[in-house]
């Protein structure tokens, strides 16, 4: 049987431990957030990360932009907030609407600022092994939760399901410096259930509800399931389908309440990284 790991609870540790810093400060943390256009869901995540931030005592600054904003208008609104010397974060929500390429605006913002680790100093840091000034939160957030229940990764066989640049290649990176063994798998990979028997650690980012079963992962295996989708009855379910796999792995993070919060609290842990990098705060 499963131990689950809560990371709604290790994130609100997580949160709880930045308050009480931020209270000690003159001077508070300054998030920007920008969204261009009306999308819904990245709207309401927009609201959750202002919220969460002026919980934490954050300073907050949110960019409302329309759909139709040409690119040298957005280019100059993160230009201005490069240039702000109070703001210390900027994040740029994603996707941005038809016409706007999101790699024509990403590297523009400052890498000492990038709070999401997404330019291509931070994440190309991150490939060569070295500190980037901050991590892309989800596997930063997915690190934490392995580390909080001292799981040794070195020498571990660690299949990453999904190849993206915002999930799967920093965090198959980030396993590689803790001297995993990786394989990374994606949608031409052939004989995935064959690979993922092979696997001490799954971390699925695809998307695709609950395809990994249970005759495909080996006993005491540890999961990782960052996938979300509602099911046709509303539900949220993962990459993995939890009941199939429960009784065989040794550790696995629920859907939802396993990766998810992480995200947000390792986003406002770079914000605060970042705000004492800039200020010279040891």
């Amino acid at each position: 049987m499963a131990e689950i790991i809560n990371g709604k609870e290790i994130a609100e540790n997580i949160l709880n431990n930045i308050k009480k810093e931020v209270e000690n400060f003159d001077v508070k943390p300054t998030l920007a957030v920008i969204i261009v256009g009306n999308d819904p869901a990245s709207k309401v995540y927009v609201k959750n990360k202002i919220k969460k931030s002026e919980f934490l005592g954050f300073n907050s600054i949110l960019k409302e932009l329309p759909e139709d904003i040409q690119k040298e208008e957005l280019l100059d609104v993160i230009k201005n907030l490069n240039n702000d010397k109070n703001v210390n974060g900027i994040l740029l929500q994603l996707p941005l609407p038809k016409g706007l390429d999101e790699k024509d605006f990403l590297d523009e913002i400052s890498p000492i600022k990038d709070v999401d680790g997404f330019t291509t100093y931070n994440s190309g840091k991150l490939f060569k092994g070295e500190k980037p000034y901050s991590i892309a939160c989800t596997p930063k957030g997915i690190i934490k939760l392995l580390e909080t229940k001292n799981i040794n990764l070195e020498g571990k066989v660690a299949v990453v399901v999904g190849r993206s640049n915002i999930v799967g290649k920093p965090v198959a990176n980030l396993l590689l410096q803790k001297n995993a063994t990786v394989i990374q798998a994606h949608s031409k990979t052939k004989n995935l259930p064959e690979i993922l028997k092979l696997a001490d650690i799954i971390i699925s980012a695809t998307g695709k509800e609950e395809f990994i079963k249970g005759d495909m992962v080996k006993e005491g295996a540890i999961i990782i399931d960052v996938g979300i989708t509602r099911n046709k009855n509303g539900k949220l379910t993962g990459d993995v389908d939890f009941e199939s796999v429960y009784n065989k792995v040794s550790y696995i993070t629920p859907v939802p309440g396993g990766v998810g919060p992480m995200t947000i609290a390792t986003l406002m842990e770079n914000t605060l990284e970042l705000y004492k990098l800039q200020k010279g705060i040891k």
